[in-house]
């Protein structure tokens, strides 16, 4: 039945209860939730009789896993170990999604979760909708990550949308594509985007709030501000969150360098340091405008450390110097808009939106600027391009060209 999956029987442990109902594929139950497994012959006999479970509890109990395996890998725990774990034996109640799966693309997932960080502590049923916010989003990820870059810095400076959710998604995806330029493993992809996504809910409103304020902040808020990593571990404690390590992100992701006792936690509070900057230095504010993605990229390799060399330039290969969604003038003095990264940082693949007389096309053309006639002579910042970009143009543009 399409109800059910497997049980991945070589991974489950003997002698411990079954934390989900055992039923074969016509419905019948095998063996019911709490009791245990006995022995090799007690496994042998389930799977002659092809042991399923409901899709609700695989997709819980993988969630079990993945959390126990972002743990261990948090300790320093060995790789091939961690990829070998059995099957926990305790599912805890916040990895069952039943009611809160989230579906639709990705300004669907920030008006989810601006929701969720403006209630705050009054959030209901908080981390299982953390869970599907950071599943549907690394599902989007996987399947397109240019149109996810392409989405966000188009919603960045449309203030209206709610900064604070455009800017935590956005820092997770620069994150995550940084982590897979180092290789890093999945668990630490994970964490660090569940950690991008919570980590100013401790001042979300005021996020929000200071993008469009006239002024700089007040003594006050600049206080709130440098007291929101600490509160936002708060918050995510009282709702009910226990992950050690997403906590120390949170904890320490405006001052990494005080985080001495953890390697692995070390390298990856630096990598979200890192993103929630560059992010906010691409974001504009009423009281300055958007710094081009070229210049924070610049910066960003600029400023280098022995520390820090290997992310920043990491960080700068994820994203290119004209990321999807930003907008370039190419020589053929058309105005384009990046809709995906090219084989080369200073060669993405654009749609030219406004041609060389200054006037918006409405059938969008693909421009390929590896080639020097139709290269990228210059960004241009967003605040001047005064078109409305068509997101399905895009889309059918990309399919066509295959890019």
């Amino acid at each position: 039945m399409s109800s059910y999956r497997p049980v991945p029987l070589e991974r489950v442990q003997l002698g411990k209860p079954l934390p989900v109902d055992i039923w074969s594929p016509s419905g019948r139950l095998l063996l019911r939730r709490q009791q245990v497994l006995q022995s090799e012959a007690h496994r042998e006999m389930l799977r002659s009789h092809q042991a399923c479970m409901t899709e609700t509890d695989a997709q819980a109990w993988q969630k079990s896993l993945e959390r126990q395996m972002r743990a261990f890998y948090n300790e320093g725990a060995d790789m091939l170990l961690i990829a070998q774990l059995p099957l926990p034996w305790v599912i805890e109640e916040e990895d069952f999604l039943s009611g809160h799966e989230l579906n639709g693309g990705w300004m669907d997932v920030q008006d989810v979760l601006r929701g969720l960080l403006y209630q705050g502590e009054l959030a209901v049923c908080p981390l299982p909708r953390l869970q599907a916010l950071e599943d549907r989003a690394l599902a989007l990820l996987t399947q397109d990550p240019d149109e996810g870059l392409f989405v966000l810095f188009q919603a960045l400076p449309e203030l209206q949308l709610g900064y604070c959710a455009s800017h935590a998604l956005l820092t997770g995806v620069v994150a995550v594509l940084t982590a897979d330029k180092l290789a890093l493993p999945l668990a630490a992809r994970f964490t660090l985007l569940r950690a991008a996504l919570v980590m100013n809910i401790g001042m979300a409103r005021l996020q929000d709030t200071l993008t469009h304020q006239k002024t700089s902040p007040t003594p006050a808020q600049r206080q709130d501000i440098n007291q929101h990593a600490g509160l936002s571990v708060s918050m995510l404690s009282a709702l009910g969150v226990k992950d050690s390590s997403l906590l120390n992100l949170v904890r320490w992701h405006h001052t990494p360098d005080l985080l001495t006792d953890d390697t692995n936690a070390l390298m990856l509070v630096r990598l979200l340091h890192l993103a929630d900057t560059l992010t906010a230095k691409m974001a504009p504010r009423r009281v300055r405008q958007a710094m081009l993605p070229l210049d924070a990229t610049k910066i960003l390799v600029k400023n280098s450390s022995p520390d820090t060399t290997l992310l920043r330039h990491a960080m700068a290969a994820a994203l290119g110097f004209y990321p999807p969604g930003s907008y370039v003038q190419l020589a053929t003095g058309e105005t384009a808009v990046v809709i995906a990264r090219g084989s080369k940082a200073n060669s993405p693949h654009v749609a030219s939106i406004i041609n060389a007389a200054g006037m918006p096309v409405s059938a969008y053309a693909y421009r390929n600027t590896s080639q020097a006639g139709q290269a990228v002579k210059a960004p241009v910042a967003a605040h001047t391009v005064q078109v409305k970009v068509n997101l399905d143009k895009v889309q059918r543009l990309r399919e066509l060209h295959g890019v």
